[in-house]
């Protein structure tokens, strides 16, 4: 199993710690927060390399950062340098595919959240299912479901239908940026993009991988902390506990 780690946004909202520094190596206590993500990650053994998707402006960080793991970590510069040429999450993953011929299972998760629980739960979900998986949270909020990925699922956990930022979510299961595509999916996300699915948000791949195949959607065991904002990062900084296992 690869782990594509998406990494190329400009993180514009936490300017100025952004501008020039990229979010998912910014400190919460004794570690980056990708280092909270990727330490937990290797914790189960199943990945045998992790791939950084960067862009332009920000790879030299991630090769920095890189070169401080005992860890196979590979750095993909997409070539972009601002907020406006950005590819996209699914472009993006395509790209580090095609770019380094991936043709493996992929865990695929975003690199600047924040988790109070261990994501090989996550990877113990995939094992069992034998499907490509997503994660799910309830979330109450009506308006903060029309800014995410919002799920439906059948008593079973499959997924019936999924739609980024719907104006009508059809579900309060809301679904965060922590994705497994089995290998024979990884394949189809060429095809996925072809089709017209959207390529902004990383669940849009998602969305119509779903009514082509089974996908699976486990509920979240724990919190996720989106480092959204200057006002939401100082509150991680100060009340992140770490990593419940």
């Amino acid at each position: 199993m690869k782990c594509l780690i998406l990494a190329a946004g400009y993180a514009t909202r936490l300017y100025p710690l952004t501008e020039n520094f990229p979010k998912p190596l910014l400190p919460v206590g004794e570690k980056t927060i990708l280092d909270w993500l990727v330490d937990d990650i290797d914790t189960a053994g199943l990945v045998e390399e992790y791939v950084v998707i960067s862009n332009h402006k920000y790879a030299h960080h991630f090769d920095a950062w890189a070169k401080t793991k005992t860890i196979k970590v590979t750095v993909v510069d997409d070539g972009t340098d601002s907020n406006e040429t950005r590819l996209g999450a699914v472009k993006d993953i395509q790209f580090a595919i095609e770019t380094l011929g991936l043709d493996d299972d992929l865990l695929v998760i975003a690199g600047d959240n924040v988790l109070d629980f261990s994501l090989t739960k996550f990877l113990a979900y995939i094992r069992e299912k034998g499907t490509s998986c997503i994660m799910r949270y309830y979330e109450a909020s009506e308006q903060k479901l029309t800014k995410c990925g919002v799920v439906q699922v059948d008593e079973k956990e499959k997924i019936l239908g999924m739609e980024e930022k719907p104006t009508q979510p059809k579900s309060h299961w809301c679904c965060p940026p922590f994705y497994y595509y089995t290998r024979e999916d990884a394949r189809l996300v060429a095809k996925g993009i072809e089709a017209g699915c959207g390529t902004d948000a990383p669940g849009s791949y998602i969305a119509w991988l779903c009514t082509q195949t089974t996908v699976h959607a486990m509920e979240m065991p724990g919190s996720r902390f989106d480092v959204g904002n200057l006002e939401s990062y100082n509150k991680i900084r100060a009340e992140y506990r770490g990593i419940t296992r």
